[in-house]
């Protein structure tokens, strides 16, 4: 993936500063800062490795998810570079001669193992909406995405304004829409 898109990668200087607008180089910049936070955490604190190659695997994933190919804003290749970059790193300790030639590869002048370790961002890593678990009657049948700040009358209009629910309580009495904060909202139908 990094040699593919070596030419756009090149010239841009990873992303540093204020969000960016865009939701999906957002959530990118989240998953990047989230797995520098628990590869450092699983590599000095408990030296476990497998845990640590695994949130990176989940980076990567994440990365092939962004189409970076019909992309060509400023922004959005240095948020990609600044993830590029994170799984280079964190892939150091422990697949060191790809790591080294991928960080070459970059345009990097000096040794990867001179390159400061990254720091997680908390500011990236704060999210903006959360995935809630729609149930009726106990069974889960939809999920919906609220902004985090919803309250639970805005959850409850936008549950209840879901297509995917009018075949589950069309026709039937609504006697109770519980509403788990942050976690799920069951109907209970009749």
């Amino acid at each position: 993936m990094t040699v593919d898109h070596l030419d756009l990668l090149k010239p841009v200087k990873p992303f540093s500063g204020a969000a960016p607008a865009d939701p999906g180089l957002r959530k990118l910049r989240l998953k990047t800062h989230a797995t520098i936070r628990k590869v450092t955490g699983d590599i000095e604190d408990r030296f476990h490795f497998n845990t640590a190659i695994s949130a990176v695997m989940e980076l990567v994933n994440a990365i092939y998810q962004f189409d970076i190919a019909t992309v060509r804003d400023e922004t959005a290749l240095s948020v990609f570079k600044e993830a590029i970059e994170a799984v280079t790193i964190l892939l150091a300790p422990m697949v060191p001669h790809l790591a080294e030639e991928l960080w070459e590869c970059l345009g990097n002048r000096e040794s990867i193992f001179k390159a400061p370790w990254p720091a997680h961002d908390p500011a990236a890593m704060v999210e903006d909406s959360l995935t809630i678990v729609v149930q009726v009657n106990g069974k889960l049948r939809s999920n919906i995405l609220v902004p985090v700040n919803a309250t639970d009358e805005e959850i409850k209009t936008r549950v209840l304004a879901d297509g995917t629910l009018k075949k589950w309580v069309e026709g039937a009495e609504i006697k109770k829409v519980i509403v788990v904060p942050g976690k799920l909202v069951n109907i209970v139908v009749k």
